[in-house]
């Protein structure tokens, strides 16, 4: 005889500001391969560190030929997001990931539970939304996550890099 479901579900009322956001980084070369894994035990000492608003880190694995890793992160709010992202390690890994990618592509897709969605795509071919939504170049209104999310600016840390920095000839 066939036995019910255990049907479950979660009560987010304690998160009602909870954002999810998912990154991936694929190997383009030899290189890539190589500069991938070097952000392994990087990510796992940040992790361990328990940045404020960090409430599960899980790693993913979206393929292995070519090899393409990732994550999927839950944060208490959008604001800890950012001002984990703006702060080192993380700062310093993404400037130096925009001036030389390492042989691989970078994604991220972010999902507040009460608003937009946002995402960024650098040297990747189409995954995630971009598979199916136009893409747009990420400069001016669409730089910053916090600006992609039509979010208020003003009282945000500085960017990891800005966009005169990063366009400079």
């Amino acid at each position: 005889m066939a036995r019910t479901p255990d049907r479950n579900t979660v009560d987010l009322s304690q998160y009602p500001d909870l954002v999810v956001i998912y990154l991936g980084m694929r190997a383009r070369s030899l290189r890539g391969l190589k500069t991938l894994i070097s952000f392994g035990p990087k990510i796992r000492k940040s992790v361990d560190a328990e940045p404020d608003g960090l409430l599960l880190h899980e790693n993913i694995v979206f393929s292995l030929a070519p090899p393409h890793l990732g994550m999927r992160q839950y944060w208490r709010d959008f604001d800890s997001l950012e001002r984990w992202a703006r702060s080192l390690p993380h700062q310093e890994w993404w400037q130096t990931f925009l001036r030389d990618r390492g042989g691989t592509g970078f994604w991220h897709e972010t999902y507040p539970r009460r608003g937009e969605v946002e995402s960024i795509y650098i040297d990747m071919p189409q995954v995630g939304m971009a598979k199916f939504a136009p893409l747009k170049q990420a400069r001016g209104s669409m730089f910053s996550a916090r600006r992609r999310l039509g979010l208020q600016t003003g009282d945000e840390p500085p960017p990891g890099i800005s966009e005169e920095e990063l366009y400079q000839s």
